[in-house]
Formats: structure tokens, C-alpha cells, sequence
């Protein structure tokens, strides 16, 4: 809870430090698209999957005619993947894996935005900050039926997530945008190199929509 709590302040600290004229705040959700990256074990196994995307975001102009701004937001994102239907052996033991597994992060980006018009492009560092992880995968092991797969273990895993993002949209005047971005992860997942998951980095696009309040309200 206290690591929340600090995280939670860093975001208000850093907007802050950042406001000069004309700020604005908003809302923002949409959907994720997700899947691991990294030099992985049987990596055919990992497909993309859909989750949710949405939170405060709040936008600090950093010249007079808006043209360069700085965009700290507070997201909650559903990250992970699912399995496909391929198979794999290890020390000659047949698996199969089935389901999907949600990581459920709480994000802090803090984006450096070009506005050209109505077009704007961003790109920037973020940390994120794991809540909890739910797993919905059975495994087959040689000629078994599916039995459930152990839980993961928040332990096992890096909780803060250092990773970037950069993405491209399109925001009318009063407010409401359309944006695509990809979110990437620079340390890994895995804190021991015996996990699964040992070398594997979230690899993620965001589709959202979103509005700001004018500036002043």
C-alpha cells in the first residue's frame, strides 16, 4: 500500500513541476493489446490478447502557442497474454498450455507532446507499478487431461515496470481525442532467471479515446 501511495504522489508531484500556462485535465480509456516480448522459451506459445485502458490525464503547454506540451497521465492497464494451441516439450515431456493470463498495472506516463493543428505526436518515459496478476490457464503434461496451473506469484515478479511510450492521434478543439500508442517495458518481468517468464518484457498497443476539460474550469 505504502509503494501505491508513493507512486500516487509522484504523478501529482511531477504535473505540478511541470504546469506553466493554460493547463488542462481530462479522462481517457480504450482498450490494450498486448503480448510478451524478449528472448523467450517456446515463444510460439504466447499470443496477443485484448484488456482494458483508462484513467486521469492532464496536459501542461510548455510554449505560448501550444505547439510543445507535457502530458503526465494515471492509467490503470490490463497487460498479458494468452496461449495458443501449439505445443511444446521440455526434457521430453509433451505441454499444452490453455487460457490467458492479466497483469494489472497502475501507469505513470510522462510524455513530451508535438501538437501540429489537430495532429500530435508523444513520446516518453513510464513506470509502471503492478496491482496483481490473475491466471486463467489449465496445462496438458504428456497424455493428461487439462488440470489447473499454479498461480503466479506477485513475489516472483519485478513490481516496478521502467519502461517508454510513444504513440500518434488526432484532438478536436473542444477537447475529445483519438489516440494509438505503444507502450514498451526495458527490465524484465521475471526477478530469477530460473522463471518462466525469465527474459520476457510486456509489449503493448493502446487504442483510446479521450477528452480534456478547457483550460481554467
Amino acid at each position: 500500500m505504502k509503494k501505491i501511495v508513493l507512486f500516487i504522489a509522484a504523478a501529482f508531484s511531477i504535473s505540478f513541476a511541470q504546469a506553466q500556462n493554460g493547463p488542462r485535465v481530462g479522462i481517457k480509456a480504450g482498450v490494450s493489446y498486448s503480448n510478451l516480448s524478449g528472448d523467450l522459451d517456446n515463444q510460439d506459445i504466447y499470443d496477443n490478447k485484448f484488456g482494458f485502458t483508462g484513467g486521469l490525464t492532464a496536459n501542461f503547454p510548455l510554449t505560448s502557442d501550444g505547439f510543445l506540451s507535457i502530458q503526465p497521465e494515471l492509467l490503470y492497464t490490463q497487460k498479458g497474454y494468452q496461449y495458443s494451441d501449439e505445443k511444446f516439450s521440455r526434457a521430453g515431456v509433451d505441454y499444452k498450455y490453455k487460457g490467458d493470463v492479466n497483469f494489472n498495472y497502475l501507469e505513470l506516463p510522462v510524455l513530451l507532446r508535438v501538437n501540429a493543428g489537430g495532429l500530435f505526436f508523444e513520446g516518453g518515459p513510464q513506470l509502471s507499478y503492478l496491482l496483481g496478476v490473475r491466471n486463467n490457464t489449465e496445462i496438458q503434461v504428456g497424455g493428461n487431461k487439462y488440470e489447473d496451473k499454479d498461480v503466479i506469484d506477485k513475489d516472483d515478479l519485478s513490481e516496478l515496470e521502467i519502461g517508454y511510450a510513444a504513440g500518434i492521434g488526432y484532438q478536436l478543439q473542444n477537447g475529445l481525442s483519438l489516440g494509438l500508442r505503444y507502450n514498451g517495458s526495458i527490465n524484465s518481468l521475471a526477478k530469477e532467471d530460473k522463471d518462466e517468464l525469465t527474459n520476457a518484457r510486456h509489449s503493448a498497443f493502446l487504442l483510446t479515446v479521450g477528452f480534456l476539460l478547457p483550460s481554467g474550469i
